[in-house]
């Protein structure tokens, strides 16, 4: 098949926080050099920031770095905080704590709330104005490799082929778009990330990286909270499962809440959505949101591995940074700032290779030194142990790493980490929890909330959820885990309709949210990047 090639010097996969701030930072690296380079910035999304979704409170550090003048310059900050607590939820009642009871990590007096969607749209336009292309609506569907191996670039997904695969009347072939140097910014399980850090074995000698599903709603609501922002702890997570809630304050009495669950608790049972609805059953909750409106919902995957699960990095022809590579404090569960410092020192291990005309690994291996000398290593090593002792039991990781953070990461030895799919229990289809009853009011079905994602994707296109051993589903994984797929998809993709009929994808329902990739048993579902489509986060 013929397709177009497009060449370039730079090409960035993911117009996201991390792939932004290195188009920016490196044309600022050229500009000191007196370079000139082509860089181009694809994204899968529509348009920019549909796909972007974070809390978000940010720690405006790697921002201020990258933009000194950011605020004057019109970055869209919604709000800074102003009031800040933990809040630890029993069945019934709230502890608060605040001021010097409220631990550190929670603790975000002055820091930014703003959406990441938005943020992003004024990142792309920065990187326009210093001479990047930055193109929404191109999704990168896999790696292209020299003949010694090295990244050449990208092939685009096609467009125009029908459910069956086969091309309809408008078919147009994907594009090789070739780069001397590839960097890889795709957010969480990024298809070609995961086929690269696969094919280089990037991951070998770390942890295996672990991961949360992050569940959002936007509210509007009948009280002003602009600037404040809660986390909470406790109810309705048991002893077995790391994670918790925030609730963030934001202009015109509007609230982003979320829920973070952890993948690694053994339930193949657990329901990251039902969980997230329960949540807000809580008085504390209902308080806040009766009387309100759902405006918007979203999931996302986290990676909470830290410090011990990033991969290597980088190699010949190509990069790794932001969310592909796992840069974010679980503790703080915070990233934004680590993921756009990640694309800087990236920026400046890029500028300093291709200004000797080289993109080999050797060169470019010195993003490992830049990072190991900057603030945001300095972060991440202090809570280089903080989130395994959690796998144990909850108990064990409050006393485990409650003790770390109290002598500063000085704690000795490296923690070891399993899997989270190698954590879940054979339990056949064995509920263990109760799914909480949707009023219509303060909680939802997984439909109605994916209705209020905006998400939209043409039927008539190759299913991008792809199970490569559909036959397992029906020999073995209803006996062992009761398709656990159909019950941790925070977006009713996975519907299983019996050993008759079998598993059911209702593809065009995908949030892109990578749970069904990740969270799998047999890792036999590859997600890969459809035609188009998929949630629209404005404002989120």
């Amino acid at each position: 098949m013929e397709r177009e090639t497009l060449e370039v010097d730079v090409l960035v996969v993911g117009a996201g926080p991390a792939g932004l701030a290195f188009a920016n930072h490196f044309q600022q690296q050229c500009k000191q050099r007196g370079m000139e380079k082509a860089v181009l910035v694809l994204d899968k999304a529509g348009e920019l920031g549909h796909h972007q979704l974070s809390g978000a409170v940010m720690d405006p550090r790697g921002m201020l770095e990258l933009f000194p003048h950011a605020e004057s310059e019109g970055l869209p900050i919604q709000a800074k905080v102003e009031h800040d607590a933990l809040w630890w939820f029993g069945a019934k009642k709230k502890r608060v704590f605040k001021g010097a009871f409220c631990p550190p990590p929670f603790r975000n007096h002055g820091k930014w709330i703003l959406s990441a969607a938005e943020m992003v749209q004024w990142m792309a336009a920065k990187a326009e104005e210093a001479g990047c292309e930055v193109y929404p609506g191109f999704a990168a569907a896999e790696v292209l490799y020299g003949e010694h191996g090295e990244v050449l670039g990208v092939r685009t997904v096609d467009q125009g082929r029908d459910k069956s695969g086969e091309p309809k009347g408008n078919f147009q072939p994907g594009y090789d778009i070739k780069a001397a140097l590839t960097v890889f910014a795709e957010g969480t399980r990024g298809s070609c990330a995961k086929q690269l850090i696969a094919e280089k074995k990037l991951d070998e000698g770390r942890n295996p990286q672990i991961w949360s599903v992050g569940v959002k709603e936007i509210w509007q609501v009948q009280k002003d909270w602009c600037g404040h922002v809660y986390h909470t702890g406790g109810w309705p997570l048991g002893g077995k499962v790391y994670g918790g809630g925030w609730i963030y304050g934001l202009p015109d009495n509007k609230l982003s809440i979320g829920f973070v669950a952890s993948m690694d608790h053994g339930d193949p049972s657990f329901d990251y959505h039902a969980k997230m609805q329960e949540w807000k059953t809580h008085p504390a909750m209902r308080a806040l949101l009766e009387g309100g409106e759902l405006l918007k919902y979203g999931a996302k995957t986290i990676p909470e591995g830290g410090l011990y699960s990033i991969p290597r990095t980088w190699g010949d022809g190509f990069l790794l940074v932001g969310d592909s590579a796992g840069y974010m404090n679980t503790q703080r569960l915070k990233g934004l700032h680590l993921s756009i410092k990640s694309g800087m020192v990236a920026a400046e291990a890029a500028a300093a290779a291709l200004e000797k005309d080289s993109v080999s690994g050797s060169d470019l291996a010195r993003v490992d030194t830049l990072f190991d000398q900057s603030w945001a290593h300095k972060e991440l090593h202090k809570v280089r142990n903080f989130r395994q002792p959690f796998q144990k039991s909850f108990a064990w990781g409050f006393l485990r790493a409650g003790l770390d953070t109290l002598l500063g990461g000085r704690l000795p030895g490296r923690l070891g980490v399993h899997s989270d799919h190698e954590r879940y229990r054979k339990s056949g289809s064995t509920i263990a929890e109760e799914r909480p009853a949707f009023d219509g009011k303060l909680t939802f079905d997984k439909l109605t909330d994916v209705y209020h994602s905006g998400t939209t994707h043409e039927e008539d296109q190759p299913c991008h959820l792809v199970v490569r051993e559909p036959d397992l589903c029906i020999k073995r994984c209803t006996e062992e885990y009761g398709n656990p797929c159909q019950h941790f998809c925070p977006a009713s993709v996975y519907e299983w309709k019996g050993a008759d009929e079998g598993l059911f994808i209702n593809a065009s329902n995908c949030v892109h949210c990578k749970t069904c990739d990740i969270a799998d048993p047999y890792q036999i579902i590859d997600w890969v990047v459809p035609e188009g489509g998929g949630p629209i986060y404005t404002g989120m």
